[in-house]
């Protein structure tokens, strides 16, 4: 078993080989635009999985799947090549699910902000249930009686 460490170090060099190779060698007009967002890479480096985006509809995400599965060969050479391992980890692709996800989270905020803004408007509206002030206030006759009252006060 390798260390986390290691395991990352070539997780990042892993990312940087797969995304070089797409740029430089894969020719595939298949391959939309597509960006390598992470990999992650198993405690043994054995296995690698990449995740990626890619820009376009569900056809272009489609295509783009069918062109990384038949440059896995190519993609696997180059890591091996490049990584100095002794064991070439194999290596498989995931769409990344973060667009699908930001644009929820944006959704999810525009709800929120849209719910605040009313509870911001009916407050700005909102009356008092009971008096402005609901504290006692001290009258001005419980007053004159409370200074007569005061200890060390003597009697007139």
């Amino acid at each position: 078993m390798a260390d986390r460490a290691r395991a990352r170090k070539l997780a990042d060099r892993i990312k940087v080989v797969v995304a070089e190779t797409l740029e430089l060698r894969v020719k595939d007009p298949r391959l939309g635009f597509v960006t390598v967002t992470d990999v992650k890479v198993t405690n043994d480096l054995q296995q690698a999985t990449v995740f990626y985006t890619v820009l376009g509809d569900e056809t272009a995400r489609a295509d783009t799947a069918a062109a990384l599965e038949s440059a896995r060969g190519v993609l696997r050479f180059e890591v091996g090549r490049q990584a100095g391992v002794r064991l070439t980890p194999t290596l498989g692709f995931v769409a990344d699910a973060v667009p699908e996800t930001a644009a929820h989270i944006e959704e999810l905020l525009a709800k929120v902000a849209a719910a605040d803004a009313e509870v911001h408007r009916v407050a700005a509206a909102a009356t008092y249930a009971g008096d402005a002030d609901p504290y006692r206030a001290p009258r001005a006759e419980d007053n004159d009686e409370d200074e007569g009252d005061a200890p060390g006060a003597t009697p007139s």
